[in-house]
C-alpha cells in the first residue's frame, strides 16, 4: 500500500542558517507571534467541532429520545478515540510537519460535525463522534511541538499558558453559538455552523502556520536565546529525529515522572469534563435556570479558565522558576472547597453559581495547563508531543469516565453522585503531586534525575526483550 497521500505531512526541511544577527532577531520575534495566533485560534476552532454535542445534548433528547446514559455512551466514545489517538498523534505530530497535520485534523473534524448532524441512528451519530475523536488528537500535539521549539524552558510556562487560554475561547462561545442555533433552528444546525467556521479556519492555518526555526533558515531556541550562532549551520543534530523506539521507550514509558503526570492528568480531566458537559444539565435541572443562562455557567467556567491557565504559567516560571508542581497543587486545593461552594449553594443564588463556576475554571484549568507542560518538559524536546500526547492520553480516559460512568451515576443517584466524583478526584490530584513540591533550588535537580532516568534505568523494551 502506498502512503504517498501522506507525503504532505512530512516535516520540511531543513536550512542553512545565513542570515545576520539582525535578520534573525527580526524574523524571530516576527514568526514567534505569527505562530503563537495562529495557534491560539486554530486549537479554539477545534473546541468548535469538539463541544458542539454538549449543547446539542438537551434537544436531541428531546427530538431522538435518547436517555442522559446514552448520551454519555457517545460523549465517552469520543473522549476514548481522543485519548488511543493523542499518544499515536503525538508520536505522528514528532515526526511531522505541524502545520499540514494541525490543519488536516481541524478540516476532518468539521466534515465529521457536518455528517454527524445529518444523523437520527443511535449508533451512527456514536460512529461518527467516534472518528471525530479520533481526528481532534490531531490539535494539541502539533501546538506542542511549535510552543517547544519557538519558545525556551525559561518562558514557555507563560507562552504554553497564553496558548492553551484557546480551550477557553473556543469553551467561552462554543455554548453561546450551539445554544442559539440549536433554540431558533434545531440542534442539527448546533453542529452544521460550527462545522463550517471550523473547516475555514483550517485553511487559514495552512497559510500562516509553519513549521520548527530551521526549516525557515534560523537557529534553535536554545542558541539564539543564548545568542550562540556559531553551530547552526551543523544542522544534523537538532534535525535527526529520534526512533519510535527511543520515543516510546527511553524517553516516555521508562520515564517515572511522565508516569506520575499523567495519571493525575486522568483525574484532573475527570473535574475538567464533567463540568464542562453536566453543568448545563445541572443547572436546569438542580437549579432551575433557563437555558440561555444556564449556558452561560460554561462561558464564566471557561473565563475563570482564561485566568487560571495564564496565572498558572506565570507563576510556575516567575515564583517557581520552571517548577510547575507547587501551583498545581494550590490549585487542587481551591479547587475543593469551590466544588464545595457549588454543590451546597441553594438555588436562585445565579451571581453565586456564577462566580463559584468561574473559580472553578481557574483551579482545573491552571493544573490541565501545567501537567501536560511538565509532562513534555521532562523528556528531549524531540519526544515532547508523544509525552504530552501520552499524558493526554490517560487525561481522555478520565474524560470518557464523565460520560458513560457519571451520566449513570446522575441517573441513579442524582447530583450527590456527581460531586462526589469530582472530590475525590481533586482529592487523588492533590495526592498524587504532593510529593512532587520540591524548594526552588531543587528544581535544577528534577531535571538531573530526568536525564539520569533516562539513562540509568533498564528501559522496557530492554525488559521485553529480555522477555
Amino acid at each position: 500500500m502506498s502512503w504517498k497521500c501522506l507525503d504532505f505531512l512530512k516535516p520540511a526541511p531543513y536550512q542553512q542558517i545565513v542570515k545576520s544577527p539582525e535578520e534573525i532577531n527580526t524574523d524571530y520575534r516576527y514568526w514567534r507571534m505569527r505562530i503563537c495566533y495562529s495557534i491560539f485560534l486554530g486549537y479554539a476552532f477545534f473546541y468548535f467541532t469538539r463541544k458542539s454535542f454538549t449543547f446539542a445534548m438537551p434537544y436531541m433528547a428531546i427530538d431522538l429520545g435518547l436517555t442522559k446514559t446514552e448520551l454519555g455512551f457517545i460523549g465517552s466514545i469520543l473522549y476514548l478515540s481522543y485519548g488511543v489517538s493523542k499518544f499515536i498523534s503525538g508520536v505522528m505530530s514528532d515526526r511531522a510537519n505541524p502545520r499540514y497535520f494541525m490543519a488536516t485534523g481541524l478540516i476532518i473534524t468539521g466534515i465529521l460535525n457536518i455528517l454527524f448532524g445529518m444523523s437520527s441512528s443511535f449508533w451512527i451519530l456514536a460512529i461518527f463522534w467516534g472518528l471525530n475523536g479520533w481526528f481532534q488528537a490531531w490539535g494539541w500535539p502539533a501546538c506542542c511541538k511549535q510552543l517547544n521549539y519557538w519558545f525556551a524552558q525559561s518562558e514557555r510556562g507563560l507562552w504554553y499558558g497564553i496558548s492553551s487560554t484557546s480551550h477557553n475561547l473556543g469553551g467561552a462561545l462554543i455554548p453561546l453559538i450551539a445554544v442559539y442555533c440549536a433554540v431558533h433552528f434545531g440542534w442539527r444546525y448546533a453542529m452544521f455552523i460550527p462545522a463550517l467556521l471550523s473547516i475555514a479556519m483550517g485553511l487559514v492555518l495552512i497559510n500562516r502556520l509553519r513549521d520548527v526555526p530551521r526549516t525557515l533558515g534560523l537557529p534553535s531556541i536554545e542558541e539564539y536565546k543564548s545568542k550562540n550562532t556559531e553551530k547552526t549551520n551543523d544542522i544534523e543534530t537538532e534535525h535527526t529525529s529520534l526512533s519510535i523506539r527511543e520515543i516510546l521507550f527511553k524517553q516516555v514509558l521508562n520515564n517515572k515522572y511522565v508516569w506520575i503526570f499523567s495519571i493525575s492528568y486522568f483525574f484532573i480531566y475527570v473535574v475538567r469534563t464533567a463540568i464542562n458537559d453536566w453543568t448545563f444539565f445541572y443547572l436546569t435541572e438542580a437549579k432551575h435556570m433557563e437555558d440561555m443562562l444556564a449556558s452561560s455557567g460554561v462561558f464564566w467556567f471557561e473565563v475563570g479558565g482564561f485566568v487560571g491557565m495564564i496565572a498558572a504559567g506565570w507563576g510556575s516560571d516567575c515564583i517557581w522558576k520552571g517548577n510547575r508542581v507547587p501551583v498545581t497543587v494550590i490549585c487542587a486545593l481551591g479547587l475543593i472547597f469551590s466544588l464545595l461552594g457549588l454543590k451546597y449553594v441553594p438555588a436562585n443564588h445565579v451571581f453565586l453559581d456564577m462566580l463559584l463556576l468561574a473559580f472553578i475554571g481557574v483551579f482545573v484549568f491552571g493544573p490541565q495547563m501545567i501537567i501536560g507542560l511538565a509532562a513534555a518538559e521532562f523528556v528531549d524536546k524531540r519526544a515532547a508531543a508523544t509525552s504530552n500526547g501520552f499524558a493526554g492520553t490517560l487525561g481522555y480516559f478520565g474524560a470518557a469516565c464523565a460520560g458513560y460512568p457519571v451520566g449513570s451515576m446522575i441517573d441513579t443517584w442524582g447530583w450527590q453522585g456527581f460531586f462526589m466524583a469530582l472530590l475525590i478526584s481533586t482529592a487523588i490530584t492533590l495526592l498524587l503531586l504532593l510529593p512532587l513540591w520540591r524548594p526552588i533550588g531543587n528544581q535544577g535537580q528534577l531535571q538531573r534525575d530526568k536525564m539520569a532516568w533516562a539513562s540509568s534505568k533498564p528501559t522496557l523494551e530492554n525488559s521485553l526483550e529480555k522477555s
